[in-house]
């Protein structure tokens, strides 16, 4: 499997979670190398009988602090370190917990865009049916239409990889199905979207999303929707959860005995943490980012998604849909 840089000093739980995450990654098969200071890693390595290279990396980027000028700043943070692997081939792609912004800068300054690529984009997939992408999630809060028409051959290339749909349906969400709905900037890419020979299938609007495999949106739009369906789907499963256990009557415990199963089945299947971050597609590695709260679960899973991009061709794929 492809080789992923882990930026272990990354997150709110690091670096105990992370270097658990990694070894946790490790046993399934890909291949791991931790970045952050060796003096911090290798013992906690040593503690739990695990063996994976690490890169010395002497610093790390705080949440609080500005990422450009971090990125220009701290040559030795760790996830400067991680993306320059990346950069020089070390590495087949990176993982990080830690600042978005920080993530993002250095994805798109050391790792450098696609070819052709305007403005990378945050991709995040919803359990909905059988997937959908989302993009643009938080990268670009303003953008022009020419940059949703590239999102979208993005996610659909996000889609053929990860959720394996040869043609995936696109949708531009929107505050209504008509074309003529939406800002000038909806409008005009509604019709750049039904010239480009993707399987484009109209505006999409907030209460259906599983109406496309794809949706295109800006950072801003997008990423106040993700929030929105995470923090609605923990709130209902705790208020179903919540009521099925209020109940004290016999035989409706016996009901709910049979259905808790299914029922926690669906919460995990929502749980964030399932695919352990979101996508910066559009530049030359496969980059995950995933939550500054993630536990060794989210973050093992970050690291396999990350592999499975490298693995399967995701940047070679999203070059020639951008190409073409």
């Amino acid at each position: 499997m492809a080789r992923i840089a882990l930026d272990a000093m990354g997150g709110d739980r690091a670096p105990l979670e992370t270097v658990l995450g990694a070894i946790a990654a490790s046993r399934r098969g890909v291949d791991v190398v931790l970045v952050g200071d060796a003096a911090v890693l290798e013992p906690i390595l040593a503690d739990h009988d695990a063996a994976l290279d690490v890169v010395h990396a002497p610093e790390h980027i705080e949440m609080g602090e500005d990422p450009s000028r971090a990125i220009r700043e701290k040559k030795g943070a760790s996830v400067t370190v991680a993306a320059r692997l990346v950069a020089d081939g070390g590495a087949d792609g990176l993982v990080s917990a830690g600042s978005t912004g920080a993530a993002l800068a250095a994805a798109a300054v050391v790792v450098g865009r696609i070819r052709g690529v305007a403005r990378p984009a945050i991709a995040t997939i919803f359990p909905l049916g059988g997937g959908t992408v989302m993009l643009d999630a938080g990268a670009n809060i303003e953008v022009k239409p020419e940059h949703l028409a590239q999102f979208a051959v993005m996610g659909s290339v996000l889609a053929q990889v990860y959720l394996g749909i040869p043609e995936p349906r696109i949708g531009l969400l929107n505050i209504g199905e008509e074309p003529g709905k939406g800002r000038p900037l909806e409008q005009a890419a509604h019709r750049l979207l039904s010239e480009s020979g993707l399987r484009f299938v109209g505006n999409v609007e907030g209460s259906d999303l599983s109406a496309a495999e794809v949706i295109v949106t800006d950072g801003y739009t997008g990423n106040v929707l993700l929030k929105v369906v995470e923090g609605t789907a923990r709130t209902v499963a705790g208020m179903v959860l919540e009521a099925l256990a209020a109940d004290e009557d016999p035989e409706f415990a016996a009901a709910v005995a049979t259905v808790a199963p299914r029922l926690m089945e669906m919460r995990n299947r929502l749980d964030p943490e399932a695919y352990g971050g979101a996508h910066l597609v559009g530049v030359r590695g496969t980059v995950v980012i995933a939550h500054g709260s993630s536990s060794r679960t989210a973050i093992a899973n970050a690291v396999v998604t990350a592999a499975e991009g490298a693995d399967r061709g995701l940047v070679a794929m999203v070059e020639a849909g951008i190409d073409g």
